[in-house]
């Protein structure tokens, strides 16, 4: 892994394969209502400065946000000292980044990302020099493969160690001094990891690592959506919620455990914890439902440190959803606040939730949950599918929503409880960031990031870069690093941009 010139070679494809399908205009039945793009605040940025960028989302609520200064301003930005570097494995997530954490014995600031195949390499930010790497011990057993992990590390709270996944279906705790796997470590959150994917991102609460399971392309059965608490401290596994047979509280065998398949966790995001860290949201994929015990495209609230069930949303087509391998659960609920929740997926409908009655109706125990309860549909930008992570940033009273699909990037303002769209261009995008004042959205199909500011649809500078597939940039600490390349080519090399104040 080094740096090298930039280019672009053997990483062309086509826009469709990039976010695994091609878009439709929104559907007929479905308005959108717009407001001007003044709505939106202006980004000026605190003094404070953001140091770190932790976890998928930058904090466990996934607002992909911050207000914080990042030493990158509209003045500077297309004039960022830009590094290519090759990586020995495709990143096709988000790094993650600590700020002046101690590695072999001296202090550096760290970029740490996971490839598709579990190696997790951790570079020196200021001079992309390879400080250490993780290869999981029986990589060679499906390296080159289609077993994979999309899935993004994230930085224990002590800032001396990290979570990390590989395709077997285990999740490593690695020492951030050298990257050596910890006392009690790996473990396992599949029965099946030739079956069940490890795709979404990484989260923590309390005292506990959250990690999620799916499927692989081509939706192949038998797997189940399962959400998987594991003891920080230890590695014990200390509670299990599945979204297929949720009456069982034990890790299923995909086969066995259950006679219902898919309901996969598979968006960028994966669990969102809720602000208080007592409860926590995740969206599921085609499945069938019966509102008690199987749950396919749905949202569903449950309990922490319990994983208990408290409510569900459940779009009242449900079954032509799942019939039509348009998954709600694509993209991971989006946190608005004002009592809201955003959640869109696989059929361009963006749909708007009452947080403290997803389905219409306050939690009350009730052993089956209805379907509907949403207070408003718009479309998300040309109406595509949704892969990505929503950007939530809230200034004062202002609450603005970034969203990007492979039709287009758009900006949302909430208001009175609605969204109403202010702005919307024709560009491709992966899960955007809005840092120190400017919005940076990854073209998965053209390469290179586009910035813009917030209140406008014009981009504002390019920063070169190749394609890419479900992989988005962090912006901190004077940096913005991008990793590229599609996870799907099954390759064993890949590149990461790092540009630099």
């Amino acid at each position: 892994m080094r740096a090298r010139p930039f280019t672009c070679l053997g990483l062309i494809s086509t826009a469709c394969s990039l976010l695994a399908a091609c878009g439709t205009s929104a559907p007929a039945e479905v308005s959108t209502p717009t407001a001007a793009s003044s709505a939106i605040p202006s980004g000026a940025p605190s003094a404070k400065r953001l140091l770190d960028w932790p976890e998928f989302g930058l904090d466990s609520a996934r607002s992909n946000t911050s207000d914080a200064s990042v030493a990158i301003t509209a003045a500077n930005v297309a004039h960022l000292r830009h590094a290519s570097v090759a990586l020995g494995g495709t990143v096709d997530s988000s790094p993650i980044y600590l700020h002046g954490v101690t590695v072999s014995g001296e202090t550096h600031d760290v970029i740490i990302a996971t490839t598709t195949y579990g190696r997790t390499v951790a570079l020196d930010a200021a001079s992309a020099r390879v400080l250490w790497i993780f290869t999981p011990p029986d990589i060679a057993r499906w390296a080159g493969s289609a077993q994979i992990t999309n899935t993004s590390p994230i930085a224990d709270p002590d800032r001396r160690s990290l979570y990390a996944a590989s395709p077997d279906g285990l999740i490593h705790k690695l020492a951030l001094s050298d990257g050596r796997e910890q006392g009690g470590w790996p473990v396992s959150v599949t029965r099946d990891a030739t079956h069940e994917k490890l795709a979404a991102a990484l989260n923590i609460a309390g005292g506990a690592v959250i990690a999620t399971t799916g499927g692989y392309i081509g939706d192949a059965p038998p797997y189940q959506g399962h959400v998987v608490l594991i003891a920080r401290a230890s590695g014990r596994v200390q509670g299990v919620f599945n979204t297929l047979c949720t009456n069982r509280r034990e890790l299923l065998v995909p086969s066995s455990g259950c006679r219902a398949s898919d309901s996969a966790i598979l968006s960028r995001g994966g669990p969102v914890v809720e602000p208080g860290g007592g409860r926590l949201l995740i969206s599921t994929g085609n499945a069938p439902w019966n509102g008690s015990t199987n749950f396919g495209d749905s949202v569903l609230e449950l309990t922490l440190p319990g994983l208990r069930l408290r409510q569900a949303f459940t779009p009242s087509n449900q079954a032509q959803l799942n019939a039509g391998d348009a998954d709600l659960g694509s993209s991971a609920p989006a946190l608005l606040g004002h009592d809201r929740v955003a959640i869109a997926g696989k059929d361009g409908i963006l749909r708007v939730l009452v947080l403290s009655r997803l389905d219409g109706h306050p939690p009350s125990g009730a052993r089956r949950h209805p379907l509907g309860g949403e207070v408003q549909r718009l479309g998300i930008p040309g109406g595509g599918e949704l892969f990505t992570a929503p950007a939530v940033w809230r200034r004062g009273s202002h609450t603005t929503v970034f969203i990007a699909d492979e039709a287009g990037t758009a900006a949302y303002v909430l208001r009175a409880g609605r969204l109403y769209r202010a702005w919307q261009n024709a560009t491709p995008g992966t899960s955007p960031v809005m840092a120190g004042g400017l919005l940076y959205v990854y073209d998965p199909a053209a390469g290179g990031i586009e910035v813009y500011r917030p209140s406008s649809p014009r981009p504002i500078a390019k920063l070169a870069g190749c394609p890419g597939h479900w992989n988005s940039p962090i912006v901190v600490d004077g940096h913005v690093i991008e990793p590229e390349g599609n996870a799907n080519d099954h390759r064993v090399t890949g590149s990461m941009e790092i540009f630099s104040a």
